[in-house]
């Protein structure tokens, strides 16, 4: 329960359907504060107090600290552009709340995500097995973060919010009289405490400043230092003149960034991405494969066909496609809004 409307209502529903609900709420950034009255374990306990349900506060600050933010750094620091929200759910929500799970012998977890999660009959004999589907709510739809999940988590997982919308979920909030029905969400990684991540990446990385140069290989600028740009952005690049410029590549051995002032240069797109980290949520699949698949969250789905040559996955784009950034998950979906599973554009 992290103090908020989804969280909260996800504990509400559960609850009202005759379950026994235990709270737990994780500490995971020092900007997170007790003493104020609008803190987020505030509220989560408001919450708690409402539905009448005990709440556990586990300090979880130096694991998200040395797995999570030490990983946004890490990759920042090597020239890419991580997604830390997915590693998070894998290695820091679920398997705390797994370990909770054990130590209360509960029969299961649950968490205001938006998914759906469907019980099947495998393909392979013998064996229940579990589909990870997208949400009622396509706009707030979190099952792109979630690929990484095992069927053995699936089977314990339950996501009371995949069939809502969100605005249902307020009016609901209301009607179950929680505090926080009104309360703003967040659109920010949640260690960047109200700060962007250029201001969190020059206090916390070692920057150095080099050259920019053009597709011919011209010297036009200087850049701040290549973890502060990711490939397809135009904004804070700041030549001026003839600009906008787009980046189309970061040359970390000679601290170089590549730029563009052609929006529509080819050099921005992709027609195929090699994935590392790949989790099939079900069974192997024959390969090739070919899937709907996303390469950032909210990107639109594009047709891809997936084929692993020598050990590697490679994907080829069925359209070329702009900006696909190293570190960036890239997640398979069927045409039925299974997620398939997914994979690290490396």
């Amino acid at each position: 329960m992290s103090g908020g409307v989804d969280s909260g209502m996800a504990a509400a529903l559960l609850k009202e359907r005759g379950y026994a609900v235990r709270g737990v709420f994780l500490r995971v950034w020092k900007g997170t504060r007790t003493n104020k009255k609008d803190s987020s374990l505030e509220d989560a306990r408001k919450i708690a107090r409402v539905l009448k349900i005990p709440l556990k506060t586990i300090n979880a600050r130096d694991r998200f600290k040395k797995e999570i933010v030490g990983y946004f750094l890490k990759e920042y620091a090597s020239g890419r552009t991580p997604n830390p929200c997915v590693i998070c759910n894998k290695d820091i929500k679920f398997k705390i709340l797994f370990e909770e799970m054990l130590k209360f012998k509960a029969d299961g977890v649950a968490t205001g995500h938006y998914a759906k999660i469907k019980n099947q009959e495998s393909r392979i004999k013998n064996q229940a097995g579990y589909k990870l589907l997208e949400a009622r709510d396509k706009i707030k739809d979190q099952s792109y973060f979630l690929y990484r999940l095992k069927q053995s988590q699936l089977a314990k997982i339950i996501f009371p919010l995949g069939e809502y919308e969100k605005t249902q979920i307020r009016k609901l909030a209301k009607k179950f009289k929680l505090p926080v029905h009104k309360k703003k969400e967040s659109q920010d990684i949640c260690f960047l405490s109200g700060t962007d991540t250029d201001q969190f990446l020059k206090k916390n990385l070692r920057l150095k400043k080099g050259e920019i140069i053009d597709a011919d290989g011209k010297i036009i600028s200087r850049h701040q230092g290549l973890p502060l740009y990711t490939i397809g952005q135009r904004k804070r690049i700041n030549i001026g003149g003839t600009g906008p410029y787009y980046v189309v590549a970061k040359n970390k051995r000679y601290n170089r960034l590549m730029v563009t002032n052609n929006k529509r240069d080819e050099k921005l797109n992709s027609e195929t991405a090699y994935l590392k980290k790949v989790n099939w949520i079900s069974a192997k699949p024959k390969f090739p494969l070919k899937v709907l698949l996303r390469t950032r969250y909210q990107n639109p789905l594009i047709y891809a066909t997936i084929n692993k040559e020598s050990g590697k996955y490679k994907v080829e784009f069925e359209i070329p496609q702009r900006a696909v950034t190293p570190g960036q998950s890239a997640v398979f979906y069927s045409s039925k809004e299974e997620v398939l599973g997914g994979g690290i554009v490396k």
